[in-house]
């Protein structure tokens, strides 16, 4: 790279909450809390669905397979392509926090995944990337962990990132990684052939997924997708940990104005993410441009706020 890889990167306002298990090696891995699949990425549906769409189950081990998603589930993609799961950053009561999305990709998925993820080409306008713009030289899996060889040396350092942005850096390319291949493994980086730091954090003994609840959103939205064209009575789905499994939504128009709402209930909502759906019944909207918007129950006001995602869709 002929330019530091950190001048595109945003500035990051207000402090991380992570926890100590976000430090390199000390994530506890816990199998209740896996990445969800890449074939929970269905798009709003005009077939309302009676109950959550397994798909949306994060896997519980590491050797899980995907779930496989009936075909009204799958998003359409092109053939030889493949869905993967991205995570982005975002602003969160908490501070800056994980959100996922799906992409289709061509070639290696590890890589074009990882590629998404250090371009910062998130489809949701709300989304950044804490990596650096450029490329990982390469991104494999061995078996026993994932392995970034990093273009430069100035990848290992942290250089315009907090520590704690650091770690969160580290989190996005590790729960990627481990989204798309299906493998709780953990991470290592390594610089001309010999193990080095990744944004100043130390990976010699392989950094750890952390626990969900210290660096992802606590709600986000699966479908609608950004930018999706809907009409009639659709599914809105997605992944949350909130007060009671309560997910309450709304439909605003272009103005801001609330012009539908309702609740999910997830199918859980202690110690990790998990899935809820909704169906959603826009018949009543005029024509034109609207946003869905999820998020945790407040609980009465109490902790540092609820937590929203958003999507931005088009009534026909």
């Amino acid at each position: 790279m002929t330019a530091s890889p950190w001048t595109r990167l945003a500035t990051v306002g207000g402090t991380l909450a992570l926890g100590a298990c976000v430090l390199a090696g000390c994530g506890a891995d816990d199998d209740t809390a896996g990445d969800p699949t890449a074939s929970d990425s269905a798009t709003a549906s005009t077939t309302p669905s009676e109950s959550p769409s397994g798909s949306e189950e994060p896997t519980t081990s590491p050797s899980a397979s995907a779930p496989t998603a009936s075909a009204s589930e799958e998003p359409s993609q092109d053939p030889g392509s493949e869905t993967v799961p991205t995570y982005f950053v975002a602003d969160a009561p908490q501070g800056p926090r994980l959100f996922r999305e799906f992409h289709q990709v061509s070639g290696d998925p590890l890589q074009a995944a990882a590629d998404l993820v250090t371009t910062g080409e998130a489809t949701d306008p709300d989304y950044r990337s804490l990596v650096p713009a450029g490329t990982f030289s390469s991104v494999s899996y061995d078996g026993d962990a994932f392995v970034v060889s990093l273009p430069d040396a100035s990848w290992a350092e942290r250089g315009g990132l907090s520590a704690r942005e650091a770690r969160l850096a580290v989190q996005q390319v590790v729960y990627t990684l481990q989204g798309v291949q299906q493998e709780r493994a953990p991470l290592r980086a390594e610089l001309d052939g010999e193990p080095s730091t990744l944004f100043g954090v130390d990976t010699s003994a392989g950094v750890k997924q952390a626990p969900q609840l210290s660096v992802l959103g606590l709600v986000n939205v699966t479908a609608p997708e950004q930018g999706a064209t809907l009409s009639g009575t659709v599914t809105a789905s997605g992944l949350a940990s909130s007060f009671e499994a309560t997910v309450p939504w709304e439909v605003r128009d272009a103005s801001g104005e609330v012009v539908l709402d309702g609740f999910a209930t997830a199918d859980g909502f202690m110690g990790r993410l998990f899935p809820w759906t909704t169906e959603v019944d826009l018949s009543s909207l005029e024509p034109g441009d609207y946003t869905f918007v999820a998020s945790t129950d407040d609980a009465g006001g109490e902790g540092p706020g609820p937590t929203e995602d958003s999507k931005d869709f088009t009534v026909g």
